[in-house]
């Protein structure tokens, strides 16, 4: 039982660290293709991939300890099993038990053999239902098993062949008993997922309620906030572009990302009437809340309130960098600089945390400083 929850916790720590690397992607997706974030489609998906690494860790660890498996076997160890319903001879052979005699059946539990084939029907069952809310319709059943059952086949080679050559022998069988009981279980999984999917909304209700939310012309805060963390990371990937070509400095990064934060919040949009490139992948443009103003205007006005934040954290910064020498008439004065500095990086970071956490749960009724300043509001409307 150890192999299998040890499989089962390396999966879940797995599903952990590409959840940190998935999120943001997946914000953006589900953003551009409905503008809110449907959990239900959330937690199916991430979900989704702690099954398909809990099933795969279940299928290949734990590993061998050296890749030469072939010195840990006999030379006649048999790599494969090719014929159907061995699992049953293999549970009934000195079982005791009668099939005739019901009472005989409890010796199933204590049947190796049996929990084997057990957990085999079961390993899919979960792919199964995964494919009925992919699939929708119950019609689909044959398709479901087919590819249940490629799955299992990719299983099973991946098994004998010894993970595709890195171990030289394989160090679990080929077994056509799992393959039919993977493919039954997961198609025992497909009709029976309707009890599971009825605690989700549909895909029906979700499209309902994007169609809904594009009608209203909303535009969620975090898909603004994630257009300007998009803006802001193409501006460091540049960044770095130009630091690692050239010898830098502390002033020579603050000239440089400056004209580039320019160009992204105040030339593009001035040139696209209202869209940062963040803002084009987000599928949303910006214009005047009551749409009497310059757009070209009130994007500078936007892009001078997230220069004027950038340069004051820079500042910041700088001065906390000062160091004296203990022997220095002005030593006194650099710790309270230091202080101050810290003190003040940390309640604007704190101020500014607040508010776009604020905005967020707001649900659209308030608006970021730098939006609210250049009195601007998010539209899908072209």
């Amino acid at each position: 039982m150890s192999i299998y929850t040890n499989s089962i916790l390396v999966a879940t720590l797995i599903t952990i660290l590409l959840s940190f690397v998935l999120f943001v992607p997946w914000l953006i997706y589900t953003y551009r293709k409905y503008n809110f974030l449907s959990l239900s489609k959330t937690i199916i998906m991430f979900s989704f991939i702690f099954y398909f690494l809990a099933a795969l860790c279940l299928v290949l660890l734990p590993f061998p300890e050296t890749r030469d498996t072939c010195s840990l076997q006999s030379a006649d160890t048999v790599h494969y099993n090719l014929r159907p319903f061995q699992f049953i001879a293999d549970i009934m052979k000195d079982s005791g038990i009668v099939l005739t005699s019901p009472a005989t059946w409890l010796y199933l539990t204590k049947q190796p053999a049996f929990f084997q084939a057990f957990f085999n029907f079961l390993l899919l069952m979960p792919f199964g239902v995964y494919l009925r809310y992919f699939l929708r319709n119950r019609k689909y059943w044959k398709r479901a098993f087919m590819f249940s059952f490629l799955l299992t086949l990719f299983y099973e080679t991946t098994q004998v062949t010894g993970i595709y050559g890195i171990f030289n022998c394989a160090y679990r069988i080929f077994d056509v008993d799992d393959l039919m009981l993977n493919s039954v279980g997961a198609l025992f999984g497909f009709l029976l997922a309707p009890i599971v999917w009825a605690l989700f909304p549909t895909q029906e209700a979700v499209e309902a309620k994007a169609a809904e939310v594009e009608k209203k012309d909303i535009v969620k805060p975090l898909s603004i906030l994630l257009a300007l963390v998009l803006d802001v990371c193409m501006a460091q990937i540049i960044w770095l572009i130009v630091g690692a070509v050239f010898s830098t400095s502390d002033i020579f990064e603050f000239i440089v990302k400056i004209v580039l934060y320019t160009l992204i919040f105040g030339v593009v949009p001035s040139v696209t009437r209202g869209a940062t490139i963040g803002m084009r992948v987000m599928r949303f443009m910006m214009t005047s809340s009551d749409n009497t103003k310059d757009i070209v205007v009130q994007s500078w006005r936007r892009c001078v309130a997230i220069i004027a934040t950038f340069t004051i954290f820079e500042i910041i910064h700088i001065l906390s960098q000062i160091k004296l020498d203990m022997d220095s008439p002005f030593y006194v004065l650099q710790i309270v600089l230091t202080i101050v500095t810290f003190i003040t990086a940390f309640s604007l970071r704190l101020v500014i945390t607040v508010h776009v956490v604020r905005v967020i749960v707001s649900g659209g009724k308030r608006r970021l400083y730098i939006d609210e300043y250049a009195d601007l509001v998010a539209t899908r409307k072209k």
